[in-house]
């Protein structure tokens, strides 16, 4: 049954779901890599689509930018769909050397000064975590694809400009152990552990805080291949 957010009928939404934060890179997904798609909705331009990858049924739909716009569409197909399993496919800024432009990255927890969680249900920690049974299958996935991949805590911020020197991320990476930052997985998480469900965070560097490279809207939206397949691969085994 359709929610404010979402026009789907139920049966519409596989059981495994790949999250993209923009629409428009699950669009790319569907057209690319699935077959048989059905685009399941269209509503606030937030596109979802049904298809099948190696003979499974795979749903992939944008989540929005910002853990109040994941933290509505990943409650409601946990909660209204019956979603069982969600995978964040997204983009991060490095907070390392170690971790470069264009690396993929497990999520192992998520770390935020947000109050999401605290508001949500009264959960006061200040991490959240991903789903072991899932991330297992990413790196099963990652290791039969030969990518390598950085499994690690990465920073969730409520903030995408934030004033002051711009060293912040120096004492995240050093006291918190944040090799990167995003800016949903710890909502994401906190969703799927509320439903009793599966969740994990699989992002692309896509800028370094440290370096200073940066890529183009284009490329994260069609060049993140390696994280696509992962999670397809992953989600289908």
């Amino acid at each position: 049954m359709a929610t404010p957010h979402n026009s789907a009928d139920k049966g519409q939404i596989a059981q495994t779901v790949l999250m993209p934060g923009d629409p428009l890179r699950a669009k790319f997904i569907a057209e690319n890599f699935l077959k048989d798609i059905q685009c399941f909705n269209k509503v606030r331009n937030m596109l979802g689509y049904t298809g099948i990858y190696r003979g499974k049924s795979i749903s992939v739909m944008g989540s929005g930018m910002g853990m109040p716009s994941i933290g509505i569409y990943s409650y409601e197909l946990f909660k209204n769909y019956d979603v069982e399993n969600i995978i964040r496919i997204g983009s991060a800024g490095s907070y390392c050397e170690e971790v470069k432009v264009y690396d993929v990255v497990l999520a192992s927890s998520a770390y935020s000064e947000s109050s999401y969680a605290k508001t949500q249900n009264g959960y006061i920690s200040d991490k959240t975590y991903p789903s072991e049974y899932l991330n297992k299958k990413i790196k099963d996935s990652a290791s039969c694809l030969g990518i390598n991949i950085t499994e690690s805590c990465i920073h969730s911020s409520d903030v995408f400009y934030r004033e002051g020197d711009g060293n912040y991320y120096k004492k995240l990476y050093s006291e918190k152990g944040c090799v990167a930052v995003e800016m949903e997985s710890f909502a994401l998480f906190h969703n799927a552990a509320v439903c009793g469900k599966n969740a994990s965070c699989l992002v692309t560097i896509s800028d370094s805080f440290v370096s200073g490279e940066i890529t183009t809207s284009e490329e994260r939206q069609k060049s993140f291949t390696d994280m696509i397949k992962i999670a397809l691969n992953a989600a289908a085994s």
